[in-house]
């Protein structure tokens, strides 16, 4: 085979070198460099790799400290890997393929005009979601580190990780907040008579009315003041609500006036989210090994029930409006920033983007497994499942539009309750009520539910890798995950409360989509495409896989991504419009002040990092970044990336043919 350079990579190279002269036994990618600090953190040469230091990308012999990797001989455990493959990809399309594309996706759809989001959204799925998609993946199976450690590829830019962490513990917060309000609807359908059906409960007002006849209002030869329904004129009917809206705002939330009277608790909401952090532990404490088993069910039973309702809810009168009023795209929405911004937002949001869990569950990978192929089939699992969600959701709409007499526009209030309107409505009106509404909200809990474990999960995994190995205790990772979830919990209390709808707004707006999401897309690319090396990668994941991929996804990094994301955040912050409830509620600006620090807090992880480690590095401005961005190696890239390690054995050490079949074996 022709030989080829090796890509600008001479730190690994002089590493696989020294530990030559100084051979250790290789079991289990173990023993191959010496021990360091499980952080990534610099220690003093060891008698293996005495003298090796990087300057101006390549390795020269000097008596600096140099970055080692970790040691996984005695005193360090070996890092769990998926039980099977599948255990991977069914993990992902748990956590990837959630309440974002049923309640979310729907949402932003009937937000922003209906079909017509599917363009800018099928836009940002190649030449954003699929690319980083690949890449989070790609770079934590290569790395075998969670979101913190997997920047030891570039040291100097860790703050990424941190960042990361700051996101997915903010979206750990609010995000089981759905599942407390699913939660509390199941428990709700175990009765004769669904309670959001009737307007004779104590939550329900005067303008409650269960059949709405507009139909006969529209009539222009009918006066506004016959009476139509009930006790109802024509001009009052304008005004009445469902009973499906009331149980939601008087009942489920018992709203307050806004986000400066916070109220009571609710103690009923309470318990349901204590009941739904308690199922989330122990999905979680035990690892992978556990969670690649229960998502076998959380992420395929949900498929089950939206065929279901999709058959149920295509044989509705004004199904076929609701659908075409989703495929029709409105063309005018185009021009509107906030159509894009939706687009690009939810792209990263659905693909689980900039959170950490896609590389924390890459890094359990097997060295060799494709992940190329694998992102192509989770991709469209995952725009798939939204796509599809869309027409269950529409053909809904499209009916309660005609029982109502109405636009489909004006039969759900927009806001977040989108997913505890519409599709209540849908099951109330079918036989056996309460066997479907409780079907439903089950699978709504699934839905959310392995979306949820799995982002405590990657949480967690980048936590722990903070510790050394030779730390290791006993339940060391049950006390982490109680920790992590007492600690969500007792900031979720805010959400419970008869304002807390204002607080889980506010932590949706700011703290874990839009500009911080683009922000953490657009410096990943960075580091990869230009720091550590866009053709350098794609080396690296050619060893992985045994193929280069296209060169689509190295165009993507270093230059169409990057400029993609900053252009939407931009774009964000020029058409920034202050947050608001339902169209209606104007948040005041100290409310704001704390949406930014939401932001903020992550956001600035990286700058802050970056900056501290160069002012506390030594040597001129070159020299602190050469030695900052020299990629910390692990063990497992001695084994994996010299695969001819025992023919290098009988070749004397510090040999000019030992250094060309070491530059070969790391090819």
């Amino acid at each position: 085979m022709e030989k080829q350079a090796l890509p600008a990579s001479s730190c690994s190279l002089v590493l696989l070198e020294e530990t030559k002269k100084s051979p250790f036994p290789l079991t289990n990618g173990g023993g191959g460099y010496p021990s360091s600090a499980s952080n990534g953190s610099l220690v003093p040469l060891g008698a293996g790799v005495a003298g090796s230091a990087c300057s101006s990308g390549a390795c020269a012999r000097s008596d600096k400290k140099v970055s080692v990797a970790n040691g996984t001989g005695p005193g360090y455990q070996e890092r769990e890997t998926w039980t099977r493959q599948m255990d991977f990809i069914m993990s992902c399309v748990g956590f990837a393929v959630g309440l974002g594309n049923v309640w979310r996706f729907p949402y932003l759809c009937y937000k922003n005009g209906g079909g017509v989001f599917l363009i800018p959204y099928l836009l940002f799925i190649f030449v954003g979601g699929i690319p980083i998609f690949f890449l989070e993946i790609a770079l934590g199976q290569f790395m075998k580190a969670g979101s913190i450690n997997v920047w030891n590829i570039a040291p100097l830019f860790k703050g990424l990780g941190y960042a990361s962490m700051v996101i997915v513990f903010f979206c750990n917060t609010y995000y089981i907040m759905v599942l407390a309000w699913g939660f509390y609807y199941l428990i709700k359908s175990f009765n004769t008579t669904l309670p959001w059906s009737t307007c004779n409960n104590e939550w329900n007002t005067p303008s409650c009315l269960e059949i709405f006849r507009h139909q006969d209002c529209n009539n222009a030869s009918v006066p506004n003041d016959t009476i139509i329904s009930g006790n109802m004129t024509c001009a009052q009917l304008a005004e009445a609500r469902s009973p499906i809206i009331e149980f939601w705002e008087n009942k489920v939330l018992n709203i307050s006036t806004g986000l400066d009277d916070i109220g009571q608790f609710n103690w009923e909401l309470t318990l349901c989210l204590m009941a739904v952090w308690v199922l989330v532990y122990f999905c979680v404490w035990k690892g992978v090994k556990s969670t690649g088993k229960i998502v076998y069910f959380t992420a395929t039973f949900p498929y089950v029930v939206l065929i279901i309702l999709l058959v149920r809810g295509v044989t509705l009168p004004g199904a076929t409006t609701g659908i075409m009023y989703y495929l029709k795209p409105d063309w005018s929405k185009l021009e509107e920033a906030q159509v894009w911004i939706d687009a690009g937002t939810q792209i990263f949001f659905s693909y689980a983007i900039g959170l950490g869990a896609l590389t924390a569950l890459g890094s359990y990978n097997r060295f060799n497994n494709d992940c190329y192929k694998d992102a192509f089939v989770l991709a469209l699992i995952n725009s798939g499942t939204s796509f599809f969600a869309g027409f269950v959701v529409f053909s809904i709409l499209g009916f309660m539009a005609n029982e109502q007499g109405v636009d489909i526009s004006q039969v759900a209030e927009s806001g977040p309750g989108l997913a505890f309107i519409a599709y209540p409505m849908a099951v109330s009106l079918m036989p056996v009520a309460p066997l479907w509404a409780a079907l439903f909200f089950f699978m709504l809990l699934l839905l959310g539910l392995d979306s949820q474990f799995v982002g405590v999960e990657g949480f967690v995994t980048g936590i722990l890798d903070l510790f050394p190995g030779r730390h290791v205790y006993r339940y060391k990772r049950e006390i982490a995950v109680a920790i992590c979830c007492l600690l969500c919990f007792i900031i979720d209390l805010s959400m419970v409360t008869q304002g807390g709808m204002y607080v889980f707004q506010l932590f949706d707006y700011y703290s874990a989509s839009g500009m911080t999401l683009l922000w953490q897309a657009f410096w990943e690319c960075i580091v990869v495409a230009w720091v550590y090396g866009a053709d350098r990668f794609m080396d690296d994941v050619a060893r992985m896989i045994g193929y280069r991929p296209f060169p689509w996804m190295k165009w993507c990094w270093s230059f169409i991504t990057p400029c993609v994301c900053m252009g939407i955040f931009l774009f964000h912050l020029v058409n920034y419009k202050p947050l608001t409830y339902n169209n209606v509620y104007v948040y005041p600006w100290w409310g704001e002040v704390i949406g930014w620090c939401l932001a903020l807090s992550s956001m600035l992880c990286i700058p802050i990092s970056l900056l501290y480690k160069l002012f506390r590095a030594k040597g001129t401005f070159k020299e602190r970044w050469a030695h900052l961005t020299c990629p910390v190696w692990g063990a497992h890239h001695l084994e994996y990336m010299a695969p001819d390690i025992k023919s290098l054995s009988s070749l004397s050490p510090g040999t000019d043919d030992n250094k060309v079949i070491i530059f070969e074996s790391v090819m």
